[in-house]
């Protein structure tokens, strides 16, 4: 029989940290998050606009132009979320939806739903990178 094993390294011997999350490069993982979170949206966005002018009614010119230039402003913040300030920006888009419910109340609903999904993308990016 042998006795209890001591696995604690010897004093003054520094092990590195493990890797909590498991993943290889979480800021990669977690920035690819972020851009197909805000791609998923702007083509949501895009292929909303028909649905919305035949069943929601009376889509307006500005509507159809907010929502263009939104999904635009998606897809810029998607390819750039290596920038530090893609994250802030994600989120100001996700405000940016919500007002223009002011256009047209399916964009709020859009905007609500995107934004519960942008936050669930925060908390994760939060707890992967801690």
């Amino acid at each position: 029989m042998t006795g209890p094993v001591d696995e604690r390294p010897p004093d003054g011997v520094e092990q590195p940290e493990p890797r909590r999350s498991g993943l290889r490069d979480p800021d990669k993982a977690v920035r690819g998050l972020g851009a197909g979170t805000l791609a998923l949206e702007a083509l949501v966005l895009l292929l909303a606009i028909q649905p919305i002018r035949v069943v929601g009614g009376d889509l307006s010119g500005t509507a159809v132009a907010a929502i263009v230039a939104l999904a635009v402003a998606c897809v810029v913040v998607a390819a750039r979320m290596k920038a530090a300030w893609a994250w802030n920006a994600g989120t100001v888009l996700q405000g940016l939806l919500l007002l223009s419910g002011l256009l047209h109340w399916s964009l709020f609903a859009l905007g609500v739903i995107f934004a519960l999904v942008w936050a669930y993308a925060l908390h994760v990016r939060r707890v992967i990178l801690r």
